[in-house]
């Protein structure tokens, strides 16, 4: 019959017999060019199968103080994962692996079920490479392990709000972890592996790609500083019996931060049971009322305006004024009744410095408070900073310009206050706050002319040093000028404020001849019976600023004389004679 149909259908047979010759032809060929010509088809799709890329984490980059003492370092850490999909066909070592790993072998075997499915799931992170070794020593199927970096903080609480902290994954989360995350961070690298079809690592081949580690970041911080500053203000609201205290210092022509403290404090090496209050970055999110530590520059505007001079007086008694409904008091009372500016300052007079408000009107001094930062940002590019409050009216009545002469009714930063101070310190010239270390000196603004400056500083220098001052504030062998302020709470949700709850303030510089460190200390809530500035927040500042002036090797400018001495003439007797020498 097949005879018959090929006699019949010669062409047609000779067809099939064709296109089977050119099949077998195109499949040999194919062998041919795959083995020969094109070989990197067939490596290609065995490498595909087998071959794998690995990332190499990048070490994050270094956080150092200004004078390179290591804030926040990089240590290399073991991260196991688990293949459950592997690990069901190795049910008899869970509890094995439970145990090696510190948890409930319950716990992770009920976990292991519920993701049977899947090929990938996290066992534990940031373990010792040790740890992690000893894990992977149990050669338990579906087991495997990362590297991966996890972030040390040496100094712990006391540059914690500075710093901030990393996540899991090591990128920023507070701080100037998380204001410079892109400078810090790094790129990470390739590695190429050969794996077989279970997973398990054969060989590594090569590094593709190699890891570029985060570049390092040099805070204007000194660590010297920053732990003097911590462990006095960590007494001080433990003495006091405080809710919380800051504390600012500020380099008076750089515009560097030395310091920044707060309490209370938390350690970022151990994020467990965290206080979210604690984390709060007091110095720069928390805005008040700074009370008299206002004093000064409303007085500024007051020689700024040509009408006052610091000898002129203004009559203070009987130590109150009204003023509508309101009325005004003053704490201590001048002798006489009458005060002259500086006496104004030193008796923290609040009539004296209402008159003298009145006279050159509440957008002078508005102007004032604006040209030296109030109400403003600072350019620190610090996550979350307050910029305050600083209103401004259309008509100035005399209540309203009352109260912002002596530090109510506007809002600022712990920060804010330093800087102010600092420019009052530097003969007006506002220069730029920073973080970072500085290489050379930022410009500045004069803001204030030099000369009212000139003339605060010394004002000031006489609110500590003259009889009455707040000389808790005195630096042994040093010219210091400062205000202290005391200022009411106010209340959460309510208009007005809270029943004995004060805020203890303490602004200066120092020191006076050539001013070279303004701080600025707030104490909140104090509760040990007192809460005058000059009595809890001015014995802060300065013990802290003793320490630094003595640290940054600072000259004293204010020792007394060596008292002269006289030799009386001595009788020195001479071999073979008598005589005086």
């Amino acid at each position: 019959m097949m005879k018959l149909e090929g006699a019949l259908y010669p062409w047609r047979f000779r067809l099939v017999l064709a296109l089977l010759a050119l099949m077998v032809a195109a499949i040999a060929w194919r062998i041919v060019d795959l083995h020969i010509f094109d070989h990197d088809f067939l490596k290609g799709q065995g490498d595909a199968r087998s071959m794998r890329h690995i990332p190499i984490p990048a070490h994050r980059g270094l956080i150092t103080d200004r004078n390179g003492e290591p804030l926040a370092v990089s240590t290399p850490v073991t991260t196991l994962w688990g293949n459950p999909k592997e690990l069901v066909g190795a049910r008899d070592q869970w509890a094995a692996l439970a145990k090696a790993l510190g948890q409930d072998a319950k716990a992770l075997a009920e976990r292991l079920d519920q993701l049977a499915g899947r090929e990938f799931t996290y066992l534990v992170r940031g373990l010792t490479p040790e740890q992690g070794q000893a894990v992977l020593d149990l050669k338990i199927p579906g087991v495997y392990a990362l590297e991966e970096f996890r972030r040390f903080y040496p100094a712990g609480e006391v540059t914690a709000h500075v710093l901030g902290f990393t996540d899991i994954d090591d990128h920023g989360r507070e701080g100037m972890e998380l204001a410079f995350d892109e400078w810090l961070a790094g790129v990470p690298g390739k590695r190429q592996v050969l794996k077989d079809r279970r997973g398990r690592l054969i060989r590594d081949v090569q590094v593709v790609q190699n890891a570029k580690a985060g570049r390092t970041l040099e805070l204007s911080i000194d660590l010297r500083l920053q732990y003097l500053a911590h462990r006095e203000l960590r007494n001080a609201i433990t003495e006091v019996g405080a809710k919380a205290g800051t504390l600012v210092m500020l380099d008076v022509k750089t515009g560097e931060v030395l310091a920044m403290v707060n309490q209370p404090t938390y350690n970022p090496n151990n994020k467990r049971n965290l206080n979210l209050a604690a984390m709060r970055n007091r110095a720069l999110v928390d805005v008040f009322e700074p009370g008299s530590t206002m004093k000064p520059l409303s007085m500024s505007a007051a020689l700024e305006s040509g009408r006052w001079k610091p000898e002129d007086k203004v009559e203070v008694a009987p130590g109150r004024l009204q003023i509508g409904r309101y009325t005004i008091r003053d704490v201590s009372h001048a002798e006489g009744g009458v005060l002259d500016l500086t006496g104004i300052l030193i008796k923290s007079s609040n009539v004296g410095m209402s008159k003298v408000a009145f006279d050159i009107g509440g957008e002078s001094i508005h102007s004032l408070m604006q040209r030296v930062g109030f109400g403003q940002d600072t350019g620190l590019g610090f996550p979350g900073e307050q910029v305050g409050n600083l209103p401004s009216y259309r008509e100035w009545r005399k209540a309203e310009t009352a109260t912002l002469s002596y530090g109510y009714g506007l809002s600022v930063t712990a920060v804010q206050l330093a800087h102010a101070y600092a420019t009052l310190a530097n003969d007006g010239r506002a220069v730029p706050l920073a973080l970072a270390r500085q290489d050379r000196p930022q410009e500045g603004v004069q803001v204030i002319s030099p000369k009212v400056a000139k003339t605060m500083q010394g004002m000031l220098q006489q609110v500590v040093e003259a009889p009455g001052g707040v000389f808790r504030a005195k630096v042994p062998g040093y010219h210091v000028a400062g205000k202290s302020g005391t200022a009411r709470k106010n209340s959460v949700g309510a208009k007005g404020y809270k029943e004995k709850s004060y805020r203890s303030l303490f602004a200066g510089f120092a020191p006076t001849s050539n001013p070279r460190i303004a701080m600025a200390v707030v104490i909140d809530e104090p509760s040990n019976g007192t809460y005058f500035g000059g009595l809890i927040s001015a014995p802060v500042f300065g013990r802290v600023m003793a320490g630094a002036l003595r640290l940054m090797n600072v000259a004293p400018d204010n020792l007394s004389p060596p008292a002269e001495t006289k030799t009386a003439d001595r009788e020195v007797p001479v071999p073979g004679k008598g005589g005086r020498i």
